[in-house]
Formats: C-alpha cells, sequence, structure tokens
C-alpha cells in the first residue's frame, strides 16, 4: 500500500482496478491548469510512480517552474504534491506566503542559495550520507525552492528539494519506485 497521507499516495484496494495512462493524467493537469490560471501555466513533464504520478508545471512567460502536482493513478484527481510545493513554494502555495516566504516581499525565484549551490548541498550533505553513489541531476528553480532528481545509473530515480533560503533538503518519500516519464510542451 502507497502512502496516503494528504493524498499522497494511489491505493486501490480492487485486484482489477485499471490505472490511468500517462497520458491521460497529463489531460488531467491541464484541465487542473485551464481552471486554475486562465491559461499563463503549462504542463512540462508528468512522471509515472508506483503509488502517483507526479506533474512538474512551469509559468510560459518565465520559464519558472510553479508547482509540482500529485495525479491518483484511479481517480484522476490532481491535487498539490505536499512538503516543499506546499510549505516552500513562495507564490503559488497558500502557506508558502505563510510559512515559507523567508525572504519576505513579493515572491521570488532569485533566491539565496543559488541552483548550483542547491545541487553541493543535496550532494554532500544528503545523497552522500543517505544515498551513497546516486548522483543528482541539474535543479529545476521553484519560487522559494529547487527539485532535483536523483539518478541510478544515469537514469531518473527519485527527487528532493532544497530549500532556497536555508538550504534545507527535503527527500520525496511518497512516489514510490519510477516506472516512466514523458515530457510534454
Amino acid at each position: 500500500m502507497g502512502p496516503g497521507m494528504m493524498g499522497g499516495g494511489s491505493y486501490n484496494p480492487n485486484p482489477n482496478a485499471k490505472s490511468i495512462t500517462i497520458d491521460q493524467a497529463a489531460n488531467a493537469v491541464r484541465g487542473y491548469l485551464n481552471t486554475y490560471d486562465g491559461g499563463q501555466l503549462t504542463l512540462i513533464e508528468v512522471m509515472d510512480f508506483a503509488w502517483n504520478y507526479y506533474a512538474e508545471v512551469e509559468e510560459k512567460d518565465t520559464g519558472i517552474h510553479a508547482m509540482e502536482l500529485l495525479i491518483d493513478k484511479y481517480t484522476s484527481r490532481v491535487s498539490p504534491e505536499m512538503g516543499p510545493n506546499m510549505t516552500w513554494n513562495t507564490k503559488y502555495s497558500w502557506m508558502g506566503g505563510m510559512m515559507g516566504n523567508y525572504g519576505g516581499g513579493s515572491p521570488t525565484a532569485n533566491m539565496p542559495v543559488s541552483a548550483d549551490k542547491a545541487k553541493t548541498l543535496t550532494q554532500q550533505q544528503y545523497l552522500d550520507t543517505y544515498l551513497p553513489g546516486l548522483p543528482a541531476a541539474e535543479a529545476d528553480t521553484f519560487y522559494g525552492y529547487y527539485t532535483l532528481h536523483t539518478l541510478k545509473n544515469g537514469q531518473v530515480d527519485g527527487m528532493l528539494s532544497v530549500n532556497g533560503y536555508t538550504g534545507a533538503i527535503w527527500y520525496h518519500t511518497w512516489h514510490g519506485p519510477l516506472l516512466g516519464m514523458k515530457e510534454y510542451d
């Protein structure tokens, strides 16, 4: 059974239940975005994990990553991803403005911890200690934080996030093993 905290896992006790496809998950995200922002955000990637689909969304006009979403594999329900997306996102999370806007003022993607520093912190402070041998890919910049994929044998294996103000690291434990991924534009 996958995790269920805040909608983080897809669990269907029916052994005959059929999961939606990655393209159906992408369509669910597009529908969510159309009601959310009036066309200013775009889906760029969907990852198929054992316990859910995960989507990255970015702003069309800036190219800055806006939010991370989870899609239930059986119901197509789209929800904001828990963790950094809900607590550190200084622009697209109601909690981000309240709890995560360390820089104060207007949300910005220019943070004291750079993308390069986030990757170094990831490698030296987390991966080398807890998952030795796994390197990190380049950092995707969000408002208030970065998300990086971890790699195993050159392939995406998981992900973690780094706070752009404090350098705190949060590993995404709620996905399960990666099954596949697809980029969109």
